[in-house]
């Protein structure tokens, strides 16, 4: 990937009357679309295996799987501050992605406004290629790991996939994607072709760079606002556990060209354990109130969708306690709600 070949055009949609943005299929309306796409509903696959709790084992996997790819990793690299605070961005971010799945007929919204943080992140890399967040192939990527992700979580951790159900969460990613009001044009048209896909970005875009091993090294991670009690010393300790289950964890979630391109080596033993501890921890899942295992945004959803809260209820939003540092709060580049 050479260079930016996208397009310029004007964005409406929650941005300063002058922004443009850097995006093929530029959105023709406010929402990015001439009629509103029809969310995703409880009776989806998505609404089923996205946005569970246990997908946090799957955290450095999709955030180094994004910044693999060399555009995103850029934009990473040189806009974005979640190496200064990576635990309060991890948790925060959960709130409108997963709002872009449950938030009925509000999703679009979501999705506009989730597309719109990134108007602006362009600029060039240390190996001077042209890079944009808003460049549709880059946007797609980022949300191809989402549904890898569902994938993975529901074979993984959630007792499996036939291969009819695979398709359909294929088609429900298509129609996830449509709330974003992005071009459709990198998306792929087929679970085969999706396959094609995926395994062509794996094998030869993907780049060993920093920010995609910044994201596996977990040594300097801060402490959460809400853990400066912790001492020192028992947080480095914590660190270096953390570093080693989540090396193991996420080595294992890996492509082979992945843990090629990265440096991994993994072994059938390995593998073997890997499975295992998805199978338990599918088991013990099993045991617990499903409430107990959806982020709040999710529950929120299911609450709204079984009755137990009015359709028009507001939506859930991040806690105060995961909200960026004060300087950045105004920054139109960063979900700040106010709370």
């Amino acid at each position: 990937m050479t260079q930016d070949t996208s397009e310029t055009c004007p964005v409406t949609s929650g941005s300063a009357p002058d922004a443009t943005v850097v995006a093929a299929g530029c959105p023709v309306t406010d929402g990015g679309y001439d009629v509103p796409p029809e969310a995703l509903g409880p009776d989806s696959l998505t609404w089923k295996y996205f946005g569970q709790w246990t997908g946090m084992l799957q955290g450095p996997w999709a955030g180094s799987m994004q910044n693999m790819h060399p555009q995103l990793g850029a934009a990473v690299e040189q806009h974005s501050i979640f190496f200064i605070e990576r635990m309060p961005r991890l948790y925060r971010s959960v709130y409108p992605i997963g709002g872009v799945v449950f938030d009925g007929d509000r999703a679009p919204r979501t999705g506009a406004q989730v597309r719109d943080y990134h108007i602006g992140i362009k600029g060039v890399d240390d190996q001077g290629r042209r890079y944009s967040a808003l460049n549709p192939d880059v946007f797609y990527w980022a949300h191809a790991t989402f549904f890898k992700s569902t994938l993975l979580a529901a074979e993984w951790v959630g007792g499996g996939l036939t291969e009819d159900q695979k398709r359909q969460l294929f088609d429900e990613h298509v129609q996830w994607y449509r709330m974003y009001g992005m071009s459709m044009r990198p998306v792929p048209q087929t679970w085969e072709a999706f396959q094609e896909y995926w395994d062509h970005m794996c094998r030869n875009v993907l780049e060993n760079n920093w920010a995609a091993r910044t994201v596996l090294d977990l040594s300097t991670m801060t402490k959460h606002p809400s853990l400066e009690w912790i001492p020192d010393r028992v947080w480095q300790l914590n660190l270096f556990v953390m570093q080693r289950f989540f090396n193991f964890t996420t080595v294992g979630l890996f492509d082979p060209a992945v843990r090629e391109l990265m440096g991994y080596s993994w072994s059938p033993r390995q593998e073997r354990a890997h499975r295992s501890f998805g199978k338990a921890i599918y088991r013990i899942t099993r045991l617990l109130p499903k409430r107990m295992l959806m982020h709040p945004r999710k529950r929120s959803a299911w609450d709204r969708a079984t009755g137990r809260l009015p359709a028009d209820s507001p939506l859930v939003e991040t806690p105060a306690r995961h909200l960026p540092p004060v300087e950045y709060r105004d920054n139109p580049h960063y979900y700040s709600p106010k709370v």
